[in-house]
């Protein structure tokens, strides 16, 4: 059987349309780590460590409630939450992965998939710099040409260049040989601001991630320092500032049923 896990490199870009255009561009890469595979990648690996320190490594306390040992209980629990049953789930996390011991991860997408793998359901888990998160709870119905569009009302400020009062729409080609996810944000004026991470699967080998390690270097503190110097630039140009809303809770969810993707209901 192929290994799920894998490295997607590629690059992210945003677009804000308004009130003064603004663009980036990073080059990246995330991890696929597949929940049932991670022990075995921790113990084949000499550069990758699962829930133990190494070069690159990925932590259960960098997600869900931030348990040791507790991240497929949380998506389980999300995903019955949102009245989604799925037998032997099997769980694939599309995230930063710790490197030298640090991360922070904007986005972490979490696939969710039946026995037979056709997948089931998304969570979008958000985090913001201010250590909250927020997880979305979407079932999974694709369009005809194999993409995944979801919909939901905004849970938790994240910037603060972007009002709380806004929508999320979702674009997924789930992970094969290339990943996208694409998300576009509108307020009551509409279209505001564009997000997308695309890559292309590379192997989970310790031969690749040396490659990453060189081709990009203290990625992780670089993804953190770029997040302050593109706010740096948005407030030179006069973008108009939000105050941070201090989540109600943290971790909090939404869950979007099925027939009400225009609705996010929180639960």
């Amino acid at each position: 059987m192929n290994p799920v896990s894998a490295i997607f490199s590629g690059h992210v870009f945003h677009h804000r349309r308004r009130p003064k255009v603004h663009r980036l561009n990073y080059s990246v890469f995330s991890l696929l780590i597949d929940l049932d595979e991670a022990e075995t990648l921790s113990h084949s690996l000499r550069l990758f460590g699962y829930n133990r320190p190494a070069v690159f490594s990925f932590h259960d306390i960098d997600h869900g409630r931030q348990e040791k040992d507790g991240l497929r209980r949380w998506v389980e629990e999300e995903v019955k939450k949102a009245g989604i049953s799925i037998k032997d789930m099997g769980i694939s996390i599309l995230c930063y992965p710790r490197i030298f011991g640090y991360v922070f991860n904007p986005l972490t997408v979490y696939f969710c998939r039946a026995e037979n793998g056709v997948l089931r359901a998304i969570v979008y888990e958000v985090c913001n710099t201010f250590h909250e998160r927020h997880a979305y709870v979407i079932m999974v119905e694709p369009d005809a040409n194999g993409a995944v569009r979801h919909e939901c009302a905004k849970g938790m400020y994240v910037s603060p260049f972007v009002p709380m009062d806004c929508r999320y729409r979702f674009r997924i080609a789930p992970p094969d040989e290339t990943v996208l996810v694409a998300i576009d944000e509108a307020d009551r004026d509409g279209p505001l601001l564009f997000a997308s991470f695309a890559g292309k699967r590379r192997p989970l080998t310790d031969r690749m991630l040396v490659k990453m390690l060189f081709t990009y270097p203290l990625m992780t503190l670089k993804i953190m320092g770029a997040i302050h110097w593109e706010a740096l630039l948005l407030w030179f140009k006069g973008v108009p500032v939000h105050r941070h809303r201090k989540a109600d809770s943290s971790p909090a969810t939404t869950i979007v049923t099925a027939g009400s993707a225009m609705k996010g209901k929180k639960a």
